[in-house]
C-alpha cells in the first residue's frame, strides 16, 4: 500500500492528476487554426484583456488587414499603434508593443497575405471566428468587424453577405471587391461607420461617399467620418487611441429584427437572420424583403427568388399557436403556424412547401456554382495521363496544372506571396478520400484524363481535342462536390481584370466566370458564357447555340 501511495504522490506532483488546461497570457500574441482548405496551420493575432477571466463572456472585434500587410500589424493598427519613425512594416511586424487596455478580445486573421477577402480567405475569416469562439466565451450579440483598405473592403463584403453575424462594422478607406455595391441594402439592421481621407490617392473617397448616399437612401444607420487633407493612411485617425472600441460599444446585434431585407448573388450566402433563400434564378441578383407586422402578419416581396424558408421558432413577434397571415408578392395566404414556413415558385405561382429538400440535381446551398465556388474550398488540380503521353507532353500538362495551383507565386515585395497550397495530382494518383473531400479541377479531355472519362456520361459537354485553340471551362456537381472541367486553352490568358487586383494573374479572372465559358485563345475572346438552370441543365437557347459549334460535343 505504501508503494502505491508513493507512486500516486509522484504521479500527482508531476502533473499526471487533475490536469488543468494551459492558460494563455494576456495581451497580444499569435495563435493558429487548422485550415480544411489546404491542411495547413494558418496564423492569426489575438489580444486578450489584462484581467482576462475565462468564465466571463467577452465582446469580440475581428480586424482585417490591408494589402501588403499582415495580422500582426493589423492588431497594432486597430489599437491606434503606428510604426515608429523610420520603421518599416517588416521591422514593425517583429514585435508587439503594449497595446493599451480594452475589455474586448480582438482577433486579426493573416488571411493568406494579400488576397482580398473572398473565396478561401473569406473561409479563413470565419475559421478564425470559430476558433476564437471555441477557445473563449464570446458574446454572440457583440461581435464586430473592421478593416482598412483591402481589409475595409473585406469588412464590407463579409459584413454584407452575412449581416446577421455582426453587431456593427467599421470599414476604413475601403477597397471593396466587385459586387459589393449590390449588397448595400443588407445593412438595414447593421450599423456601419466609414472612415476616409478626402485626399486618398489609392482608394478615392468618392466611392465611399457613393455607398453612404445609397445606404442613407435606404434608411440604414450609416456614418461617414472624413479627414481633410488625409491621404490613404486614414486608419491613423480612425483607430487613434483605440477609439473604435468606444463606437462599437454602443451596439448589440438584434438576432430577430422584424424586417429583413437581403440581396445575394448566389446560394453561397443564403441566409440573413430568420430568412433563408433556397433557390434563386441562376445568374440573377436575388432580393427578398420580409416584414413581420402586428397581428401575426408577414409581408414578403421578392425578386428572382424561386424558393425560401422563414425560420420563426424563436422570433418574439410570432406566436406559433395562432394562424399566420402571409402576403407573398401581393398574394394573401392564411397558413397554419409552424416553426418553419417554406414556399416555392411553380411558374408564376407561389406554393407552400419545398423542392430543395428533396435533393437530386438541383441548385442549392453548397452546390450552386458559379465556377469560383469550387475554388473557395478544398480542391485538387488534376492533370491527365490516360493516353500515355510523351515525357515532354506530360511535363507540359503537369506545368499547366501547377501554374493554376500556384496561388503562392511571388508578386513583388509589396504583395508578396499568397500562402495557399492546394495539391496537384495526376489522374492515376487520385484516391477515394480525395473524391469524397475535395472539389476537382480537371485538366484535359475525356481522351486524356481518366477522371473526366469516368464522368463522361454525366457531364453535359466536352471540347473536341482537335480544336486546340479553343477553351472550355465549366463547373458541375458530382456526389455533393464540384468538378471543374478545363479543356483546351487555359482560363487565365488575355488581359488583366478591372478593379483591385489582389490575387495573382492566374486567378484574377476566376471570380468573374459564370457556370460555363467557351472561348477562343483566351477568355477575352468569349464565344458563349452562361449559367446552368436550377436543375443544372443548359437552357434551350444555350443548347441550340452550342449544338451549332463544331468544337463542342454535347451529352
Amino acid at each position: 500500500m505504501d508503494a502505491l501511495l508513493r507512486l500516486f504522490l509522484v504521479f500527482f506532483l508531476l502533473g499526471g492528476g487533475f490536469v488543468q488546461a494551459q492558460k494563455l497570457k494576456s495581451g497580444p500574441q499569435v495563435l493558429t487554426f487548422h485550415s480544411v482548405a489546404d491542411d495547413t496551420e494558418q496564423p492569426y493575432a489575438i489580444y486578450l484583456p489584462s484581467n482576462f477571466d475565462e468564465t466571463q463572456s467577452y465582446p469580440l472585434v475581428v480586424m482585417l488587414h490591408g494589402a501588403g500587410s499582415n495580422h500582426r500589424l493589423a492588431l497594432k493598427r486597430v489599437f491606434g499603434k503606428s510604426n515608429l519613425e523610420g520603421e518599416t512594416d517588416v521591422e514593425a511586424s517583429r514585435y508587439f508593443p503594449h497595446l493599451g487596455e480594452v475589455d474586448y478580445i480582438v482577433a486579426a486573421p493573416y488571411a493568406r497575405g494579400t488576397a482580398g477577402y473572398q473565396g478561401i480567405v473569406e473561409q479563413d475569416v470565419y475559421a478564425v471566428l470559430a476558433d476564437v469562439k471555441d477557445r473563449f466565451k464570446i458574446d454572440a450579440d457583440r461581435i464586430y468587424l473592421t478593416g482598412l483598405s483591402m481589409g475595409g473592403g473585406g469588412s464590407l463584403w463579409i459584413g454584407l453577405t452575412r449581416p446577421d453575424v455582426w453587431a456593427a462594422i467599421a470599414p476604413v478607406c475601403p477597397a471593396p471587391p466587385q459586387g459589393t455595391l449590390d449588397l448595400l441594402g443588407n445593412a438595414i439592421n447593421l450599423p456601419v461607420h466609414f472612415f476616409h481621407g478626402d485626399a486618398d490617392p489609392v482608394v478615392p473617397i468618392e466611392g465611399t461617399r457613393l455607398m453612404v448616399d445609397k445606404m442613407q437612401d435606404r434608411g440604414i444607420a450609416v456614418y461617414l467620418e472624413e479627414y481633410e487633407g488625409v491621404r490613404h493612411d486614414s486608419w491613423v485617425n480612425a483607430y487613434a487611441n483605440g477609439r473604435i472600441f468606444e463606437w462599437f460599444s454602443q451596439f448589440k446585434r438584434n438576432g430577430y429584427p422584424n424586417r429583413v431585407s437581403f440581396t445575394t448573388h448566389s446560394l453561397k450566402h443564403p441566409t440573413a437572420y430568420w430568412v433563408e433563400l433556397r433557390q434563386l434564378v441562376p445568374g440573377a441578383l436575388a432580393t427578398i424583403d420580409a416584414v413581420i407586422e402586428e397581428g401575426q402578419r408577414i409581408s414578403v416581396a421578392s425578386d428572382s427568388v424561386l424558393e425560401f424558408t422563414l425560420h420563426l421558432a424563436n422570433h418574439p413577434s410570432i406566436t406559433l399557436d395562432r394562424a399566420i397571415d402571409v402576403t407573398l408578392d401581393g398574394k394573401s395566404l392564411k397558413i397554419q403556424p409552424s416553426a418553419e414556413l417554406s414556399f416555392y415558385k411553380d411558374g408564376n405561382t407561389w406554393r407552400i412547401g419545398s423542392l430543395s429538400q428533396a435533393g437530386g440535381m438541383i441548385k442549392r446551398h453548397g452546390i450552386s456554382g458559379p465556377v469560383f465556388d469550387a475554388f473557395s474550398d478544398r480542391h485538387i488540380y488534376v492533370y491527365g495521363t490516360a493516353d500515355s503521353p510523351s515525357a515532354a507532353e506530360l511535363e507540359r500538362r503537369r506545368n499547366e496544372a501547377v501554374t493554376a495551383a500556384n496561388w503562392s507565386a511571388y508578386r513583388g515585395e509589396f504583395l508578396g506571396r499568397m500562402l495557399f497550397f492546394p495539391r496537384v495530382l495526376a489522374d492515376k494518383e487520385l484516391r477515394a478520400s480525395d473524391l469524397e473531400s475535395s472539389h476537382l479541377i480537371l485538366f484535359g479531355h475525356k481522351e486524356t484524363n481518366s477522371a473526366i472519362r469516368q464522368l463522361e456520361d454525366i457531364l453535359p459537354m466536352h471540347l473536341d481535342p482537335a480544336f486546340s485553340d479553343y477553351g472550355l471551362l465549366y463547373i458541375y456537381p458530382h456526389n455533393e462536390r464540384y468538378v471543374v472541367i478545363q479543356s483546351g486553352m487555359p482560363w487565365w490568358g488575355g488581359g488583366r481584370t478591372t478593379g483591385y487586383a489582389f490575387m495573382g494573374q492566374a486567378h484574377q479572372k476566376l471570380t468573374g466566370f459564370k457556370d460555363f465559358a467557351f472561348f477562343k485563345s483566351n477568355p477575352d475572346e468569349m464565344i458563349l458564357e452562361g449559367y446552368f438552370d436550377s436543375r443544372w441543365e443548359l437552357s434551350d437557347q444555350d443548347r441550340r447555340m452550342l449544338q451549332d459549334m463544331e468544337a463542342i460535343i454535347l451529352k
